[in-house]
């Protein structure tokens, strides 16, 4: 935060309530469209990125480090930290906080990046919202390559000084998400996602949902975290994870105080304003400033903003901190945070089975399309398949079903090295309809879904560790419906579900983030009459979630979801399809 200049700181079945969203549209496929299924590949699942060395991690730190000066150190160097200012001028410390206790806050990450061509460093905050994954702001990601040249630090409350990790872990970023529409001038869309190339094992925290409104209203209580600045008067990082309660503003309280022309910076629901006015010193104001870029403001252990910017001495009299509202990017960063995949490009890809020859294949996305196939052996014996990420280790898992009525979970073992296949019970085969559709109680874990013979729709909670908890009924009326469907269709940050009826309607049941669905509402308006969908994820990386459908000539299509509870004009991926009856 320079005076007078700001800087980054860096339902159910028989609910009636329906809204159109958009039809479906069944257009013509494009002319570039493969013919047929691609041709076997190599025989192997690719695997992720390997984790970077801890010599190279500790390297990549003692760089980064060097660029900042602790209280425990002597005047040094260069720039603050936090990120790059915007041309007005606005930061990204938290002045007047309060030091944390060990164990309150096991989502923070520290952020080190070192730009070996500049001989520049950049220090912000994140959150762990996924095991490996850290929502952060864009203004510290954008621009910048972490895959090459950061780390991150978790499992500490403390600034790592002299490359001392006290106890916590470092890994390395595999990839990297800036929001798209983020403006480094104006400092709207001020949120990414960094992709770690191991999980953490600490506690996660989860973002705000696109409805969330009680979390900002006026004088309601939030708390921020931060290693960054503990002075107007210096450049000093705090060598202890600090907090600060302050209360939220209302947005004309920030525009009344930041949009005097002709600086008109603060911009209603892309922003969020907090804190009480600063006093114009350290004494008096309580403020994140640099270095706390990135971090959480926090709501009913909910993240509802991100650390965005703010006066560049983060104390000018009058002033408030300035936050990426959560909120509004729900739909965004939570396809970025269940993007798992099976060859971890960020895009989701499709599983099919040769019913003549039983061979299993991967097909990977290449957006619109899908590149050849790679054979996974064996997968004769199954009725039913599902890509689901049962224990959040960042690697595709998939769901069986025998023709037994046992499901199957064939997931990678680190033990073993290899992927192994583990029993979770038998009676399945009396289930019309099995779905995993994402997180539906708000815990990051996978759910399932699952309808009987009576069309009792049930509720399966993930334990996280491929298994599920005691189940509970959702209600009735979901037998003649076919059911599909993983990950946010109405861009609110909730896992939804699909449905077809018996009409060839196609249904949007919003997740509540609470095990259950709100209205439904018209995702498809006819024509949905396919004998085969799969629904993996976000198959063209736009951060939507899509759907396959198989018609009965045996062409594959692929429905891009539009993030609003619809779908936009179709793609043909190919025919030859009709004897691929299992795919998911």
């Amino acid at each position: 935060m320079t005076s007078g200049r700001r800087r980054v700181r860096n339902a159910l079945p028989a609910a009636t309530a329906v809204l159109a969203l958009g039809s479906l549209a069944l257009t013509a496929a494009p002319a570039q469209a493969s013919q047929a299924p691609p041709t076997p590949g190599k025989q192997s699942v690719q695997a992720p990125p390997a984790p970077a060395s801890q010599a190279e991690l500790k390297a990549r730190l003692k760089s980064a480090t060097s660029h900042f000066r602790s209280t425990a150190q002597s005047p040094a160097q260069s720039p603050a930290p936090g990120a790059s200012k915007a041309p007005s001028g606005q930061d990204p410390k938290i002045i007047g906080g309060t030091p944390t206790a060990v164990g309150e806050a096991p989502w923070m990450v520290q952020l080190f990046y070192n730009d070996p061509a500049t001989n520049q460093g950049t220090f912000c905050g994140g959150t762990l919202v996924a095991p490996g994954k850290v929502l952060t702001a864009a203004h510290c990601v954008a621009g910048r390559d972490w895959t090459k040249n950061g780390v991150v630090l978790g499992g500490t409350t403390e600034y790592p000084l002299n490359g001392d990790l006290h106890g916590g872990q470092l890994v390395n970023v595999a990839r990297q998400w800036s929001n798209p529409a983020y403006d480094g001038g104006a400092l709207t869309g001020d949120v990414a996602v960094l992709t770690l190339a191991a999980p953490l094992p600490y506690q996660t925290l989860q973002p705000a949902a696109a409805d969330e409104s009680v979390a900002y209203q006026p004088g309601t209580p939030a708390t921020v975290y931060g290693w960054g600045r503990i002075s107007s008067t210096n450049q000093d990082v705090s060598m202890s994870l600090l907090k600060a309660t302050i209360p939220v503003q209302a947005d004309a309280t920030c525009a009344a105080y930041y949009n005097q022309a002709p600086e008109n910076s603060f911009v209603a629901g892309q922003m969020a304003c907090a804190g009480n006015p600063a006093s114009g010193a350290d004494t008096g104001t309580v403020s994140p400033c640099n270095g706390d870029s990135g971090g959480p403001l926090i709501v009913g252990n909910r993240i509802v903003g991100v650390v965005s910017w703010g006066r560049e001495d983060c104390v000018s009299a009058g002033s408030y901190s300035v936050y990426a509202k959560l909120s509004t990017f729900a739909g965004l960063v939570g396809p970025r945070v269940d993007d798992t995949d099976l060859n971890f490009d960020g895009r989701a890809d499709l599983f099919a089975r040769n019913d003549a020859t039983g061979e299993g294949f991967a097909y990977y996305s290449q957006g619109i399309t899908i590149g050849n196939r790679y054979s996974l052996g064996d997968w004769r014996g199954y009725d039913l398949v599902r890509q689901a990420d049962l224990d959040r280790d960042q690697r595709q898992d998939f769901v069986l079903r025998t023709s037994g009525g046992h499901l199957d979970w064939y997931h990678y073992s680190a033990a073993a090295n290899a992927y192994v296949h583990q029993d979770l019970g038998g009676g399945w085969g009396a289930m019309k309809s099995v779905v995993l559709p994402g997180d539906l109680d708000g815990d990051t874990l996978t759910d399932l879904l699952a309808v009987d013979t009576s069309g009792q729709l049930w509720f399966y909670p993930g334990k996280g560790d491929g298994t599920f908890g005691i189940r509970s009924a959702l209600g009735g009326g979901w037998g003649p419906l076919v059911l599909v469907g993983k990950g946010d269709y109405s861009g609110d940050g909730r896992a939804d579900l699909l449905a077809q009826d018996t009409s060839g309607k196609l249904w949007l049941y919003p997740g509540t983030g609470h095990g259950a669905f709100g209205n439904r509402s018209l995702a498809g308006s006819a024509g949905w009459t396919f004998p085969a969908y799969a629904a993996t994820g976000d198959v063209d990386g736009d951060g939507r979630a899509d759907l396959f459908a198989r018609d009965s000539a045996g062409v594959l299509w692929l429905y891009p979801g539009n993030g609003r509870g619809a779908f936009g004009n179709r793609y043909q991926i190919g025919g030859g399809w009709g004897g691929y009856s299992l795919i998911g």
